[in-house]
This record gives C-alpha cells, sequence and structure tokens, in this order.
C-alpha cells in the first residue's frame, strides 16, 4: 500500500500519492487505500499537537529573547511551523470529503 503513499517530510506524514484516476483502481484497491489513508489521517491532530507544542516553546524563547537577529530566526520558525499546521488541517479536511463520497 505505500506505493500508493509518499512521505511527506515537511508535514511528517504520508500523503495520498495517486497515479490514476480513483475508478481505476479495483475495489479492493480502493478500500485498502482508504484504510491505510485514514489510519495516517486519524494521527494527524496528534502531528499537529506536537507542532503546535514546539510553538508554544518557541513563543516562550521568543519573549525572553533581545537579539533581534534571534528574534526574527524565531519569529520564521513559529511562522513556518504554523503553515505546516494549516496544511495539514487541509489535509485532515479535505480528505474527510474525498473519504466520505468513496465510502458511499
Amino acid at each position: 500500500m505505500k506505493k500508493h503513499f509518499s512521505f511527506d517530510q515537511r508535514l511528517g506524514i504520508s500523503i495520498p500519492d495517486i497515479t490514476m484516476e480513483w475508478a481505476q483502481y479495483s475495489d479492493e484497491t480502493q478500500q485498502a487505500i482508504l484504510f491505510h489513508w485514514e489510519q495516517i489521517r486519524g494521527s494527524i491532530p496528534d502531528r499537529i499537537a506536537d507542532l503546535e507544542e514546539l510553538i508554544n516553546q518557541k513563543q516562550a524563547q521568543l519573549s525572553n529573547e533581545s537579539n533581534f537577529k534571534t528574534s526574527c530566526e524565531l519569529n520564521s520558525e513559529i511562522a513556518d511551523l504554523a503553515s505546516i499546521i494549516n496544511d495539514l488541517w487541509l489535509w485532515y479536511r479535505a480528505n474527510q470529503t474525498v473519504s466520505d463520497k468513496m465510502h458511499q
């Protein structure tokens, strides 16, 4: 099943890598893909919580930081983490709609 997913280093999860039209996959393959995706999808809130903890740590560092360059670096890291969280939520929500349609 891993051939239908690729690991996204930035997001820290595997994401679907579907190369054909959905209808071209056998029912068995579709179900296997959906099952695997639901396992991955279920881990997304935990991944987000981990990233939020990192943001909280960096914000705590930032509140005590007096060096301008370091403050800018921390702000950039916080923004990058927030962007990852946003993308993870998009995957979580968008693929729920797809999964719902596939189960109907």
